[in-house]
């Protein structure tokens, strides 16, 4: 019986360490291989394939909006909607577009594996590239077509009309900016003017370059194409700068006429806390009485000076909603959460959209990256659940996303512009 131990632990015993030894060698390569996957040389490598996707989504971005002009004018040119080529080409790119965005700030979070940035960089990039011929087939065999069909002349006076009925539809900027600067902060209407003077000045170059193409639209020898190129993107432009003061100036009026409301909202959801606050343990009825004491006091400056900074008081109580939420917790009930959001969602639908415009008009003026582009298409989405949602416990989560989305992205975009290869 001992022999036969000893014949067993002699086979046993050998093949246990050698098994041992294999196990502990593959933990080992595991473990390295993982290690340089996740090395900074890795993590290098994976963020500059995923700069290099965005910037080749960023030139679809750019081909998409130009392709959303040309649209535009074929429709004024037919006298109706645009062709079927170019309006599937629109909305094929518009929705790879907005997938890729989607998929490009998912992997911008430090916790993903830097093989799978690469991985989904790579789809971004081949998808995009894909949409980019898409776009530029849908774009010259649309152009043959023109070219064939469409006198320059004809295109000259298409554009021509739509500058006109922009500057009927414009009137005098000058006095809706003069409207805001009577009654509110400079901080208020600061944008306002801006757009007001950029829309001005880009309707009256659209108007030199149309003249120039209607010059040589006569002439056979000469091509009007180069200026009524320049005069579409000076008219884009101008379009795009009086919607977004039409918009601050509308903003701000509704914020003005919301304030007291916003205002009366916010003190009787800080004497709701303080009624869930007496049913607290002491601990928790302390934490939550000195939040809800910093909270009021803050509402209490907020209020000293709303009726100069409308917008930026509604924004500043959606904030306080919000920071009170955070307070309460699960302290509340199902019907106070619910009625709370009620009572929450007009100021911070408002704010979102405040800070929407905001980060819009940045953007279209800036080189933005595909980082702030990306922000700004989920802070669009978000918005528009927000506004479709029937729980206003969800809205709400989705309106301050907006708010905060919006946020980054005018953000990254004023610093683009600040940046010297801004």
């Amino acid at each position: 019986m001992p022999d036969l131990v000893a014949t067993i632990l002699g086979w046993v015993v050998p093949a246990l360490v050698v098994f041992g030894v294999t196990a502990i060698a593959i933990a080992v390569l595991v473990w390295a291989v993982r290690r340089a996957r996740r090395s900074p040389r890795a993590r290098a490598a994976a963020e500059q394939a995923r700069a290099h996707a965005g910037a080749t989504l960023v030139r679809l971005d750019d081909e998409v909006a130009e392709l959303e002009l040309e649209v535009g004018l074929s429709g004024a040119l037919y006298g109706g909607d645009a062709p079927a080529s170019l309006r599937r080409a629109r909305l094929a790119a518009q929705h790879t577009r907005d997938d890729a965005f989607e998929e490009y700030r998912a992997i911008g979070d430090p916790g993903v594996a830097p093989a799978d940035v690469r991985r989904v960089a790579a789809r971004i990039e081949r998808r995009s590239t894909e949409a980019l011929a898409l776009v530029a087939a849908a774009r010259s065999e649309h152009g043959t077509w023109v070219r064939q069909h469409v006198s320059a002349a004809a295109q000259v006076d298409a554009a021509q009309r739509r500058l006109a009925e922009l500057r009927g539809a414009m009137g005098d900027p000058a006095a809706l900016v003069a409207d805001l600067s009577s009654r509110f902060a400079e901080d208020e209407w600061r944008e306002a003017s801006r757009s007001a003077r950029a829309a001005l000045s880009e309707a009256a170059e659209a108007g030199r370059h149309l003249d120039a193409a209607a010059a040589r639209a006569g002439d056979p020898s000469l091509s009007a194409l180069p200026d009524l190129a320049a005069g579409e993107r000076a008219l884009r432009q101008a379009e795009s700068d009086a919607r977004n003061l039409e918009e601050t100036h509308r903003l701000v009026l509704q914020a003005a006429h919301a304030v007291p409301e916003e205002i009366a909202a916010a003190r009787t959801a800080l004497r709701q806390a303080s009624v869930t606050r007496e049913h607290l343990d002491p601990a928790e009825a302390d934490r939550l009485g000195a939040e809800l004491h910093a909270v009021e006091a803050e509402l209490n400056r907020i209020e000293t000076d709303a009726a100069r900074h409308p917008t930026r008081t509604v924004e500043a109580i959606a904030r306080l909603r919000g920071r009170l939420d955070l307070a309460l917790g699960d302290a509340r009930t199902a019907q106070q959460r619910l009625r709370g959001a009620r009572t929450a969602l007009p100021g911070t639908l408002a704010a979102a959209r405040g800070a929407l415009a905001q980060a819009e008009a940045s953007v279209s003026r800036s080189r933005a990256g595909a980082d702030a582009r990306s922000r700004l298409l989920s802070a669009q989405r978000e918005l528009a659940s927000a506004r479709q949602a029937q729980d206003p416990v969800a809205a709400l989560d989705a309106a301050r996303r907006a708010m905060r989305d919006a946020e980054d992205a005018k953000a990254l975009a004023d610093h683009a512009r600040r940046s010297p290869t801004g």
